[in-house]
């Protein structure tokens, strides 16, 4: 039979040994040293101050009352220092870094987590909740591929629920892209957090819709007028519409409105012209009334012109006349139809 037990080392109470109390004593100080092992760091040699308690790993080379010791826990136990060798599967808890550690190969390591796991909720950095049951908060994240691909899925229970990212700024939504509430691939912006728009869409069939992408298509009431040199006409119905176009002021020639650009960019522009009779006649599409975007002219008969320009909200849209002619105003006689690249 051994003198001390088989893991923790404990020194046996033997029938025929004197001043037992000395064994038991002994034993008594390794267990007060390994039963809930804290280490408060690790070490070449003792440290100046040590209190009562206090354990250290000793490191290698270690010199001093440490020296020949590398590799052990040594304890301060009634002013001297008492040195365990540990086994593995041993745990401390690790004050430098306040987190356990377990004794594998000779080093204190991190405890790793299982190769398989299952918790109903994980808070990586900052706190899970019964919504948000992964959370995580860290300037990036990185999902990485195993073999050649990574795919990353988020399902949806039926056609009518959610299956989205949603990208938000101080906590508000300001803009989702997935599949929100349909079977359609959508990105929708806000403004508020409130109210939405879907500035993308592609249906299950691959049809690509953008609702609010500016476009009109002005005309003129239906009319056929002989409009004098130097006027000034616009518009009185929007027959297309998507995207904010609106009609202004009315117009000091009493020739309808203005048409409103409602967003910044670039725009194609086609101006059609209906002329009945003209003498040396033009008709001009400008933007706020001073530089010229479009121009069609000849004899009687439809002429047309295309442009591509850049435009700003806000700017107004209208028709200059120069010459003298008979039009005809309406929807496919002479129009405007403008629609943002």
């Amino acid at each position: 039979m051994s003198d001390i037990t088989s893991n923790l080392a404990l020194p046996y109470i033997l029938p025929a040994q004197a001043q037992k109390h000395v064994t038991h004593n002994e034993a008594l100080q390794r267990l007060d040293a390994i039963v809930q092992l804290t280490i408060a760091g690790s070490l070449h040699e003792p440290p100046a101050e040590a209190e009562e308690g206090d354990c250290y790993w000793v490191l290698t080379p270690a010199s001093g009352a440490f020296s020949g010791k590398g590799e052990r826990l040594a304890f301060r136990q009634d002013d001297a220092w008492i040195f365990i060798t540990p086994k593995t599967g041993w745990r401390a808890f690790d004050l430098t870094d306040n987190s356990t550690k377990i004794f594998s190969a000779g080093v204190w390591h991190d405890i790793s987590m299982p190769s398989e796991a299952e918790v109903s909720s994980l808070g990586i950095s900052t706190s899970a909740d019964a919504t948000n049951r992964l959370s995580l908060s860290s300037p990036a994240s990185l999902f990485n591929h195993a073999g050649g691909d990574h795919r990353m899925k988020v399902n949806k229970a039926a056609t009518g629920d959610t299956a989205s990212l949603l990208f938000q700024s101080g906590w508000q939504g300001k803009a989702e892209m997935g599949l929100a509430g349909d079977d359609s691939f959508s990105i929708k912006v806000s403004g508020d957090d409130a109210n939405w728009k879907t500035a993308l869409a592609i249906s299950p069939d691959g049809v690509v819709s953008m609702d609010h992408r500016p476009l009109a298509r002005a005309a003129r009431s239906a009319a056929t007028l002989t409009i004098a040199d130097d006027t000034v006409t616009g518009f009185h119905d929007l027959h297309a519409l998507a995207g904010d176009f609106s009609l202004g002021t009315p117009l000091a020639s009493g020739h309808g409105n203005g048409l409103v650009v409602p967003a910044s960019g670039f725009y194609l522009i086609a101006l059609g012209v209906t002329v009945l009779s003209a003498t040396s006649h033009t008709v001009s599409l400008r933007r706020n009334d001073a530089s010229t975007l479009a121009v069609a002219t000849g004899p009687a008969g439809r002429w047309s012109a295309v442009a591509i320009a850049s435009l700003s909200a806000g700017d107004i849209l209208t028709l200059y006349h120069t010459g003298s002619a008979q039009l005809q105003f309406g929807l496919a006689a002479t129009e405007v139809s403008i629609a943002m690249l």
